[in-house]
């Protein structure tokens, strides 16, 4: 039986994981800060809302990364002010260096949810992007994004794994390893060599700090317990889910200097494509919980203060 770890391994396995992930996590995960980016984001924000994102003057991301949802938020004027903080010292600076490369001008802090340097309702917007399931605490983090977040403010959180999306998920994961030499010896992409081993072996890390996967009613019972109100949950990426997961296992087998250009233009096209797919005909006929990631809002009420 696994060993349950503390909350403070957790936050420690978090911080080193993601600071060795830092320098490679745009290419990884194909991160555009251009209009694809803008568009991606965008609609994530209006999925989850059901309606076309407002303008929010203060925003606080969680989690933020390498600067994907905030950055592209800014870049498509959805936000006026961002906040963004990450609990690892390399995401912060990658994110300060994409922002500077972009001409854009964002606060940043290293913190944990569980525990925000801010003041009481200090932001119109709260919101993260595959974020939560790295967080040991949940309910104290609802509660410090509650607390921080004005009256009438939203939260929206995406890219959430659903418990059976991850199960269904684990399928293409399986079979591209196993197809993965005749993949390599196919594009003559190379075995990985030993930086790539290295980098392979904090990708290991993921199961010790991926932590939760969600079913939609267990996802919004932390919000409503939070205080939050108006609370919905749904479910993207089905097809694209298991399209993107095939591709990148066998990708991480390989030599990344040798892995052709004609493919990544094949993974990432298909990927853009079978999103659409999912988008438009499964995710608004099929349950939440069958996809592979869920996206959360929720509204925080008008304070009796008011």
């Amino acid at each position: 039986m696994a060993r349950v770890r503390s909350a403070e391994e957790i936050r420690d396995l978090n911080t080193r994981y993601h600071d060795a992930a830092a320098p490679t996590y745009d290419a990884k995960w194909g991160i555009d800060f251009g209009p694809v980016g803008q568009g991606q984001v965008v609609g994530k924000l209006r999925k989850a809302m059901r309606a076309n994102p407002a303008g929010y003057r203060r925003s606080l991301e969680i989690g933020a990364g390498t600067g994907y949802f905030s950055l592209n938020l800014l870049r498509a004027g959805i936000v006026q002010d961002a906040t963004c903080t990450d609990i690892s010292p390399g995401m912060v600076a990658s994110l300060s260096s994409n922002a500077r490369r972009l001409g854009l001008d964002v606060r940043t802090a290293r913190a944990d949810a569980e525990s925000l340097p801010f003041a009481d309702e200090s932001f119109d917007l709260v919101l993260g992007h595959a974020v939560l399931h790295h967080v040991p605490n949940l309910p104290r983090a609802f509660a410090e994004f509650h607390r921080v977040l004005r009256s009438e403010g939203r939260i929206v959180f995406a890219g959430e794994p659903s418990l059976i999306g991850d199960r269904l998920a684990a399928v293409p994961k399986r079979t591209a390893a196993t197809l993965a030499p005749i993949w390599r010896a196919l594009w003559r992409a190379g075995v990985a060599d030993g930086e790539t081993a290295d980098r392979s072996h904090h990708h290991g890390l993921e199961a010790s700090v991926d932590i939760h996967a969600f079913s939609p009613g267990a996802l919004a019972s932390y919000a409503r317990a939070a205080g939050f109100r108006g609370v919905s949950v749904r479910g993207e990426e089905l097809l694209a889910s298991w399209f993107g997961w095939f591709n990148r296992t066998l990708e991480a087998t390989a030599d990344p200097e040798r892995v052709p250009m004609l493919w990544r233009r094949y993974a990432y096209g298909g990927y853009l494509l079978l999103q659409q797919l999912d988008s438009r005909v499964l995710e608004p006929r099929l349950p939440a919980a069958i996809f592979y990631n869920l996206l959360l809002t929720a509204r925080k009420e008008v304070s009796s203060r008011s």
